[in-house]
């Protein structure tokens, strides 16, 4: 009865903090009448009633006088925590030393120790009713709000992410989760109990996960080990729990999380090597306050270009697309980011349109180009591949003449791991856009190329395909089990060119510390398992032949032999053959005779590409290469 009471007195709309004052008030009075008891019995401070309540009246005053200052009349106490207790602790204490300091220096030393017992028996009570209070509603909410069936939750770490999780998951009445376990590697933490729940070892915690039933594990320990995720995700999902991950922001210098979520396994968590931080302030600081164009911004990496761009504050963003639902889409997006703190600009149009980018170059002056406009798409350039001469090679001719013409600051190409020693048309496609750049060494825009691997998540990439295959039942189609290739993600991607927009300065060539080579085969099963489903039995893998221009293996990017180190030690400097101007024009004469003629254009990159081969000559002997051995030594 006296419970439901309490709940419902400080359930009252209106009035709340009236109702709370009252009580507080009623505390005080009860404290001093606690401490004239201890006096009685003591024998303490006798003599010396009368003339304190004078000081008591005072010590009052100063201790809510002091709430209010601190703000703790504003906190809503049925979600009470650490922080608001302590801010009301902070409060008591600063009102009774403002009373207490006065008590001593003026003589009155029984006074002020009574100020002191006072004090402190009051801020017992008031903080005692206030977690009751807390208490009462918690279980009064959870009771009033019965969730029809938790699910049974082990959690992994119990640090500061997971505590926090679990108190949410025991409090809040809309959770899924019961938490029943902690799991935990630091001897010191076993055996003991954060909010009531038990940490054990990780030998204990798979032998409670069979005893108890549990359905779920959630991973809360940040780590970009993707091979120490992985083993977690294997050695649980074996016990036939379903596996999850607990995403935390933490800001620098505080403990408790600022958000949380929970949410299943993604493949970019257990990538086969540690997700690479390029977050670099110097670099951002370089795009501060420039003209950005990016063309081909409303692509997987020229989107994600323009969000980071953005981030970076310039003073005017422009996007150049020839397709104008992903531009409006990157442009909607970041009007809701930035609203009117960001000048942006969007234009639609060809990198083959000299007379659009000579109009688009003259009136808005870019100091900074990314020009990420491509076709990509190796089987399709195979069948296109005067397409891929028109939109890859004389559009990055186009674009770059027009950055020297307006004397743009810099020209960074976006390049890919396929030019090196190409065996399709779009790898020497690509390849023959490097040389473009890496001629114009004596120009007054700094010229840079950057090559990377592919793209987890990018448009026509792997997973996207194997992702849509497992949702509608299989099978996964791979070209081959023996191919490989180095992945990286979108953010990863972008940071690496503005990295590299803010060192070029040469024609240089940027190259990635990707990590290992990752095989096909072993992404397209553990997508399986993250998807909860069993290889052969819920779905199958299919060998469908390799395509058209398709080499079982790309190069491996860190030949330390040809590269060069820079300032980050993950980004290199390729010493790749550089020609001249006439020597590139020469090409170019060569691919667009080619083109205009109806003569063979794989024949033209042949002769105007010395590194390019049919991919039957190099598959030959793929299983001798060392990109091969290192994946079958990964694998």
């Amino acid at each position: 009865m006296g419970k439901r009471l309490i709940v419902r007195i400080l359930e009252l709309r209106r009035g709340r903090r009236t109702v709370l004052l009252l009580f507080d008030l009623g505390c005080y009075v009860l404290a001093y009448l606690m401490c004239r008891a201890l006096s009685a019995m003591t024998g303490l401070f006798r003599g010396y009633e009368a003339p304190y309540l004078v000081w008591g009246a005072c010590q009052l005053g100063a201790i809510f006088g002091a709430r209010f200052l601190l703000r703790g009349y504003r906190n809503v106490w049925r979600y009470g925590s650490s922080g608001a207790y302590l801010q009301l602790m902070m409060a008591d204490f600063v009102g009774s030393v403002a009373v207490f300091v006065p008590a001593m220096v003026l003589g009155r030393e029984a006074y002020a120790w009574q100020l002191a017992v006072v004090g402190s028996f009051d801020l017992l009570l008031v903080v005692g009713i206030r977690i009751t209070y807390t208490v009462l509603y918690r279980r009064h909410e959870m009771a009033r709000k019965p969730v029809k069936r938790r699910t049974s939750v082990a959690i992994i770490g119990a640090g500061h992410i997971g505590s926090y999780l679990a108190d949410d998951m025991t409090t809040n009445p809309e959770s899924k989760y019961e938490p029943l376990f902690f799991i935990d590697k630091d001897p010191a933490k076993r055996g003991k109990l954060i909010r009531g729940i038990p940490i054990y070892s990780a030998e204990k915690g798979v032998e409670q996960i069979r005893k108890r039933g549990v359905e779920t594990v959630i991973v809360t320990i940040k780590s970009d080990d993707g091979e120490f995720l992985m083993s977690l995700y294997n050695k649980y999902s074996e016990l036939g729990c379903q596996l999850k991950i607990c995403d935390a922001l933490v800001k620098e210098g505080e403990q408790k999380p600022e958000a949380r979520s929970i949410r299943s396994f993604r493949i970019e968590d257990i990538l086969f090597r540690q997700p690479i931080d390029l977050s670099n302030q110097k670099a951002k600081h370089f795009y501060e306050g420039k003209t950005v164009l990016i063309t081909g911004g409303g692509g997987s990496i020229g989107s994600e270009l323009c969000r980071q761009v953005a981030a970076c504050e310039p003073k005017r963003l422009i996007i150049f697309d020839i397709y104008e639902n992903n531009a409006y889409d990157i442009q909607q997006e970041l009007i809701r980011t930035y609203g009117d703190r960001i000048d942006l600009s969007v234009e639609i149009g060809s990198v083959r349109d000299v007379q659009k980018l000579d109009r688009l170059f003259d009136r808005y002056r870019p100091n900074i180009v990314f020009h990420a406009a491509a076709h990509k798409h190796v089987p399709l350039m195979e069948l296109c591949s005067a397409e891929a001469v028109k939109n890859n090679v004389v559009g990055t001719y186009n674009t770059a003449n027009m950055a020297e013409k307006y004397q743009t600051e810099k020209f960074i190409l976006i390049s890919t791991d396929k030019a090196v020693n190409p065996t399709n048309i779009m790898g020497a496609s690509k390849r023959m856009c490097e040389m473009i750049i890496q001629c114009r060494t004596q120009s007054r825009t700094s010229f840079a190329a950057v090559r990377f691997g592919n793209v987890l998540g990018s448009n026509g990439s792997v997973v996207p395909l194997f992702r849509r295959q497992i949702a509608e039942g299989g099978p996964i189609t791979i070209t081959d089990k023996r191919i490989i290739r180095y992945f990286m993600t979108i953010p990863e991607a972008s940071q690496l060119v503005l990295q590299a927009g803010a060192m070029a300065c040469n024609g240089e060539l940027f190259v990635l510390d990707m990590g290992k080579p990752v095989k096909i085969y072993d992404l397209a099963v553990s997508m399986i398992r993250l998807s909860g489903l069993v290889l052969e039995k819920d779905i199958q893998i299919k060998e469908i032949g390799l395509r058209p221009g398709e080499k079982l293996y790309e190069e491996l990017l860190m030949k330390n032999e040809t590269l060069d180190e820079t300032e980050n030690h993950l980004i290199f400097i390729e010493r790749d053959t550089r020609y001249t101007r006439e020597e590139v024009m020469r090409k170019l004469n060569r691919l667009n005779k080619a083109v205009n003629e109806g003569g063979s254009v794989q024949q033209a990159f042949l002769e105007v590409v010395p590194t390019y081969h049919l991919p039957e000559e190099v598959n030959k002997t793929a299983e001798q290469s060392e990109e091969m051995k290192l994946a079958a030594s990964v694998s």
